[in-house]
């Protein structure tokens, strides 16, 4: 055999096994990205509805058939959750899955990839004066924020606890860099100055499926009622459509 015959089976051979790397990453590649965009949601949205349930049990149901009353006077404070204790419920009927849960941290591993949106710790708690911040995934783990570019000014963004729903309305949404934290101060934009609103600030990354900006909402809070009174107006509509019925009656029809 030539030496350029041999050289040209020496090729040849190189080049079949770099063909066949290449196949290998490609299949590695596409389950990753199977198991990035489509699995984790399956497992975070089965978690995710376990939680939910939990809450209900443990709070009690919620008649779904009246529309709360709005209170007169300061809502109550929730107390301060133990970290990545889920103590709440978030509400947004903008969304096309508008019910998730809330607990506290924004931990990845502990948090936001399995329990759904988080709180950052040492912002206001719902009530409270200042700002009530909370972070969520917008693609992957649930994608609870998903939606979150449809919010606009005068959309409801509810917080419900074991003994109230908490409504707040949108003000704003933008777009900034990772580092300007000054949107969760307790005075939004503006770090140092004391607050005299209560507020709420949703975060999460901008565009889809990157992390090179953050996407903002702000909304301030407009009334709280009573989880024993049943749902808030805010949430009637949603609640009518899941009982597949008339809106909920107001406590004076019922």
């Amino acid at each position: 055999m030539s030496p350029s015959h041999r050289g040209r089976r020496r090729g040849s051979g190189v080049i079949g096994i770099l063909g066949e790397l290449l196949l290998t990453c490609g299949a590695l590649l596409l389950l990753f990205l199977i198991w990035q965009l489509w699995w984790t949601d399956v497992v975070a949205d089965r978690e995710q509805a376990g939680i939910l349930a939990g809450l209900e049990q443990e709070w009690g149901e919620v008649d779904a058939r009246i529309v709360a009353p709005r209170q007169e006077g300061p809502p109550p404070v929730p107390a301060t959750p133990a970290d990545t204790k889920v103590w709440g419920t978030m509400h947004v009927p903008a969304f096309d899955r508008p019910e998730f849960p809330l607990a506290e941290g924004v931990s990845l591993e502990q948090v936001l990839d399995v329990k759904g949106a988080g709180h950052y710790p040492g912002t206001a708690l719902p009530g409270e004066l200042g700002n009530v911040a909370i972070a969520g995934h917008r693609n992957t783990f649930g994608r609870v924020f998903e939606d979150i570019a449809r919010l606009g000014a005068g959309d409801p963004i509810v917080v419900e606890t074991a003994d109230a729903f908490y409504v707040y309305e949108v003000t704003e949404t933008l777009i900034v860099q990772p580092e300007d934290v000054e949107v969760i101060a307790p005075t939004p934009g503006q770090p140092g100055v004391e607050p005299t609103e209560q507020m709420l600030t949703l975060t999460a990354c901008h565009p889809m499926y990157s992390a090179r900006e953050r996407f903002i909402v702000h909304a301030e809070f407009a009334y709280w009622t009573k989880r024993a009174d049943g749902v808030p107006e805010a949430l009637a509509d949603d609640a009518a459509e899941a009982e597949g019925g008339a809106p909920p009656a107001t406590e004076e029809e019922s």
